[in-house]
C-alpha cells in the first residue's frame, strides 16, 4: 500500500526502534543535565519522564485522527510505525546495533554482555541509567538471569520495567534485593508474573517497604508455579503477610527454599504458615532466623517435619522463645534423614531441652553443619551430646562459641574430635576453659586433618597453648588451615608470641590472621613484631592481618612501611589501637 517491500519495511521499523530508544534515552537525559537533584527530586524527574513517554504516542495518534477528520479525508492510520513504549519491536537481539548499545551500556561498570545474565548488582543506578536500562531489555530476550540489587533507583520505577518483562519468556531468576521498593511497586511486581512463566528465584530481602503489602503480590502468582526460591529477609513483614504467604503455599510445589528471616513480627502467622507446609514436600531449605517463632510455633513446625524429608537446612536461631520447647517439639526431628545444617545458636537452650537433642542430634546422619552457640544452658549439660558427635561422620562446621563449656565438656568434645575427620570450621571461641587445655583438641586432630578455620577468640590462652599450637602447625597437622582467631587473649606473653611466629611459615594456606587485643586495654608489640613480619613472605596465599589493640613504635611503623613497598602480596593490616 505504501509501495514499500518487506525489506523497506523492516529496515524502516528497526530505524524507528532506534529513534525511539534514543529518544528515549535523550527525553530524560535532558532533564538530568541540570545541576545534581536530591535523591527524592530524581525520583519525581523519573516518574515524570515515563509519564511522557507513555502518553506521547496516544496524545499524538489522537491529534491525528482529529486532524483527519476536519479535512474529511479518509485516510489510512500508519499507526503501527509509531514509537510506542509498550509495543514498539526492538531490533533483532543478535544485530550489529543490538549488540553495540548492550555493550556501551554495560561498559560504564565496566561489564561485559552476556546474552543469559545481566548482573548491575551494587552499580549504584541513578535515573538515568535506569530510564536506559528499561530501553535496554527488550534487546535482551535471552535472559535468564537479573540482578539489579542493591540499586536504590529501582524503587519506584518497577512499573515501567516490570512492563519490558513480557519480553524475556526465559528469566528463572530475578534479584531485587535491597532495592528500596515502594509499596506501589508490590502489585506491578505481581502482574510481571503473569509474563515471565519460567521464574525460579525470587529474591527481594532488605525491602522494608514489603511489610504490610505482601497480599498485592501472593495472590497473583498462579497455582503450579515453579517457584523454586523465595527471599524475603529482613521484610518487615506482618501478621497479614504471614497469613498471605501461607495461603500462596498451597499453590507453589516446587519450592524449594523458603527465607524468612529477620522478621520479627512474624511470629504469630508462623502456626498458620507450617501447617501449610505440607503443600511444598519439595522443601530443601527452611531459614526462620529471629522471626519471632515461639514455643507453640515450634510445636507446630515439628509436625509439619514429617512431610518435609528432603529438607537440608533447618534455621531457627535467634528466637529466644523457644527455650524450653524441644522438650514436646523435637518427635520429627530426627526422621531428618537428608539434614545437612542445623542452626539453633542463641535459641535458650535449657538442660531439658539438652535431653533430647542428646537423642536426636547424633542419629542426623547425614548432618554437616552445628551451631549451638550463645546458649548458656549447653555448656553446663553438654557433656554427653558432645561425646556423641563421634556418630556424625560427615560434620564439617561445629560452632560452640559462648556457651560456657566445662572441663569436663571440652573433655569430651576433644575425645570426639577425633572421629570427625572431615571436620573443617571449628569455633570455640569465648569459652574461658579452652585456656590451658587447647592441647586436648590440638592432639585429636589426625596429620592431614581437613581444619579450615579455627575460631579461639577470648579463650584465655596462655603460653604453653600457643606452644603446643606451634608444634603441631610445624609437625604439619594443619596443612589446610586457610582462617586462624587468636583474637582477646591478653594473657600471651611476648615469648608466647614470639614461639607462635616462628612456627607460622608451616601454614602455607593461611590467608587470614588475628591477633588483635580490646582496644580498651592496647599493648605495644614486642619483638615478636619482627619475627611476624620475617614469616609473611613466605606465606604465599595470607591477605589479612587482625593488629587492632597493639601499639607500634616508630621503628615498627618503619619495618611496616617498608614491608609494603618491598612486597607484593597485598596484605590488608588492621592496626588501629585505643586510646
Amino acid at each position: 500500500m505504501n509501495g514499500k517491500g518487506p525489506e523497506q519495511r523492516t529496515i524502516r521499523s528497526s530505524e524507528d526502534s532506534s529513534i525511539f530508544q534514543r529518544s528515549l534515552f535523550n527525553l530524560f537525559a535532558s532533564q538530568t543535565r541540570k545541576k545534581k537533584k536530591s535523591f527524592a527530586e530524581e525520583k519525581k524527574c523519573l516518574h515524570s519522564s515515563r509519564s511522557t513517554i507513555f502518553s506521547k504516542g496516544s496524545d499524538h495518534e489522537e491529534s491525528k485522527d482529529e486532524s483527519r477528520k476536519e479535512n474529511g479525508k479518509p485516510q489510512i492510520s500508519n499507526s503501527r510505525t509509531e514509537p510506542r513504549m509498550v509495543e514498539q519491536v526492538p531490533p533483532a537481539a543478535d544485530s550489529a546495533l543490538c549488540r553495540r548499545r548492550v555493550k556501551q551500556f554495560l561498559g560504564k561498570w565496566g561489564k561485559h554482555p552476556n546474552d543469559k545474565v545481566l548482573d548491575l548488582n551494587n552499580c549504584a543506578l541513578n535515573a538515568t541509567d535506569v530510564m536506559e536500562l528499561i530501553a535496554m531489555i527488550p534487546l535482551l530476550p535471552h535472559l535468564e538471569e537479573i540482578n539489579l540489587a542493591w540499586n536504590d533507583f529501582i524503587g519506584g520505577a518497577l512499573e515501567p520495567l516490570a512492563l519490558q518483562f513480557k519480553h524475556m519468556q526465559e528469566l528463572k531468576v530475578l534479584r531485587l534485593n535491597n532495592c528500596r521498593l515502594s509499596a506501589k511497586d508490590v502489585p506491578f511486581l505481581g502482574e510481571a508474573f503473569e509474563v515471565i512463566p519460567c521464574l525460579e528465584i525470587l529474591d527481594l530481602s532488605w525491602n522494608n517497604n514489603i511489610g504490610g503489602n505482601l497480599s498485592l503480590l501472593t495472590p497473583k502468582i498462579p497455582k503450579g508455579y515453579k517457584l523454586k526460591t523465595l527471599k524475603l529477609t529482613d521484610c518487615n513483614l506482618v501478621h497479614e503477610d504471614g497469613e498471605s504467604l501461607a495461603q500462596l503455599l498451597s499453590r507453589l510445589h516446587s519450592l524449594e527454599v523458603l527465607d524468612l528471616s529477620i522478621n520479627k513480627n512474624i511470629g504469630s502467622s508462623l502456626k498458620s504458615i507450617t501447617q501449610e507446609l505440607k503443600y511444598v514436600s519439595s522443601l530443601k531449605v527452611l531459614n526462620w532466623q529471629m522471626c519471632g517463632l515461639k514455643q507453640d510455633g515450634l510445636q507446630s513446625l515439628d509436625t509439619a517435619l514429617q512431610h518435609l524429608l528432603e529438607l537440608k537446612t533447618l534455621n531457627v536461631s535467634c528466637n529466644k522463645e523457644i527455650g524450653g520447647g524441644f522438650k514436646n517439639s523435637a518427635a520429627h526431628l530426627a526422621s531428618l534423614s537428608n539434614l545437612e545444617v542445623l542452626d539453633l545458636h542463641q535459641c535458650c537452650i535449657t538442660e531439658e531441652d539438652m535431653t533430647v537433642l542428646t537423642q536426636i542430634i547424633p542419629l542426623l546422619s547425614s548432618l554437616q553443619e552445628l551451631n549451638l552457640s550463645s546458649n548458656k544452658s549447653f555448656g553446663v549439660t553438654s557433656e554427653h551430646l558432645l561425646s556423641r558427635l563421634r556418630f556424625l561422620p560427615n560434620l564439617k562446621s561445629l560452632y560452640l562459641s559462648s556457651c560456657l563449656l566445662q572441663q569436663d565438656s571440652f573433655a569430651s568434645l576433644a575425645e570426639a574430635a577425633s572421629h570427625l575427620p572431615e571436620l573443617e570450621i571449628l569455633d570455640l571461641s569465648w569459652n574461658k576453659c579452652v585456656g590451658g587445655n587447647l592441647k586436648l583438641i590440638l592432639k585429636a586432630l589426625n596429620r592431614g586433618a581437613e581444619i579450615q578455620e579455627l575460631r579461639l577468640s577470648s579463650c584465655s590462652l596462655k603460653d604453653e597453648d600457643l606452644a603446643c599450637l606451634a608444634l603441631v602447625m610445624q609437625a604439619g597437622r594443619l596443612p589446610k588451615l586457610k582462617k586462624l582467631d587468636l583474637s582477646y587473649n591478653n594473657r600471651i606473653s611476648d615469648q608466647g608470641w614470639a614461639t607462635f611466629y616462628q612456627g607460622l611459615i608451616a601454614l602455607e594456606q593461611l590467608t587470614e590472621l588475628d591477633v588483635s587485643l580490646r582496644l580498651s586495654s592496647p599493648c605495644d608489640c614486642g619483638a615478636w613484631f619482627s619475627t611476624l613480619l620475617a614469616a609473611l613472605p613466605k606465606l604465599r596465599m595470607f591477605r589479612e592481618l587482625g593488629l587492632q589493640g597493639w601499639v607500634l613504635s616508630e621503628a615498627q611503623q618503619k619495618q611496616l612501611e617498608s614491608f609494603n613497598r618491598d612486597n607484593e602480596q597485598n596484605i590488608c593490616m588492621d592496626f588501629g589501637h585505643g586510646t
